[in-house]
């Protein structure tokens, strides 16, 4: 019988669950878009895993990342809870273990990590300017009519990447509609823009950090081939593409649960059938003080399992 562990990390825009075996290989994964439904969401991951699997896996442990960590271990039946700094982290030195910086690129936000000797020493993250996300490549591919899955083969086509402001995802694409319309071919435009959003991340994210190769490149955006060369020519480095770059927060989750399995001696996993539990969110307005806290209650098939947002810790001790 195979026995393995299962990482989830579930944010604004992805969703992915990794199993994995007892030695740290990957036997089954997927990506889901998160939709604003992450409970559906991720008992649906959850239930695609399972089928994925042999039918007599064991779940011998399970960790949750992400900014969505909390509510998916309450769902999951999590034994770990990680942000993601650490679980990125943990998942990179399994792969490269001699890395010394990781940069990742997601959906709404980028971060960068900087390891020295396997320990974290420094980390920064961009949550607030779009034009360093791949939300901005999605919209700019849409509105290109191109798939965001060629939007790197395009860029490395280009002959002459055209320069484009990068600062601010307003003024990248007004300058991109500028150059379209003085008559520059889509590859030099999108290579630009490839590069306009490296230099936007290494004068936001990146600054005042010593970056120091080997460098791992991931997160989904990591799979544009554009984005890639353009990290290369701008560090000087040949960045290392992870093969499941993708999910590699959920990689670090899974990693971190087997640690803690074997603490723990035993997993809280509720199933691969959590599509067939009802969870529901419901909220109310503490009138307690003047800080009318929102207070978020949490169901599983109509039992109260926790209560949170309250300053005080009022509500929270009432947790069921």
């Amino acid at each position: 019988m195979k026995k393995g562990y299962l990482g989830a990390d579930v944010g604004s825009v992805s969703t992915n669950v990794v199993a994995m075996d007892e030695q740290g290989e990957i036997l089954a994964y997927n990506y889901l878009r998160t939709n604003g439904k992450p409970i559906q969401v991720v008992q649906e991951a959850v239930h695609q895993i399972g089928q994925m699997l042999d039918k007599d896996f064991e779940v011998l442990g399970v960790g949750t990342t992400g900014s969505a960590r909390y509510l998916t271990s309450m769902i999951i039946g999590a034994d770990i809870v990680k942000n993601e700094i650490t679980a990125h982290a943990v998942a990179s030195s399994s792969v490269v273990p001699e890395v010394k910086t990781i940069i990742e690129i997601g959906g709404q936000d980028s971060k960068i990590i900087i390891l020295r000797d396997g320990v974290v020493t420094d980390f920064a993250m961009n949550t607030v300017c779009a034009a360093g996300t791949g939300s901005f490549l999605d919209q700019q591919a849409a509105r290109l009519c191109i798939p965001i899955e060629e939007f790197g083969n395009y860029a490395l086509r280009a002959k002459n990447p055209v320069r484009i402001a990068g600062r601010c995802a307003v003024f990248a694409e007004s300058d991109m509609i500028h150059k379209q319309q003085l008559g520059y071919n889509t590859e030099d435009i999108i290579a630009g823009l490839c590069e306009a959003l490296v230099r936007n991340y290494m004068n936001n994210v990146g600054k005042g950090k010593e970056i120091l190769a080997p460098v791992c490149f991931q997160g989904g955006v990591a799979a544009n081939q554009g984005l890639v060369q353009a990290f290369n020519q701008y560090l000087g480095t040949e960045v290392i593409v992870p093969k499941y770059r993708g999910v590699m927060g959920a990689l670090g989750a899974a990693l971190l649960a087997r640690d803690v399995r074997a603490k723990k001696g035993r997993t809280d996993f509720k199933g691969f059938e959590i599509q067939n539990i009802t969870f529901k969110t419901t909220s109310f307005e503490c009138q307690g003080c003047s800080n009318a806290c929102e207070v978020v209650q949490f169901f599983e098939d109509g039992e109260l399992l926790a209560r949170w947002g309250d300053r005080c810790g009022k509500w929270e001790m009432q947790a069921g």
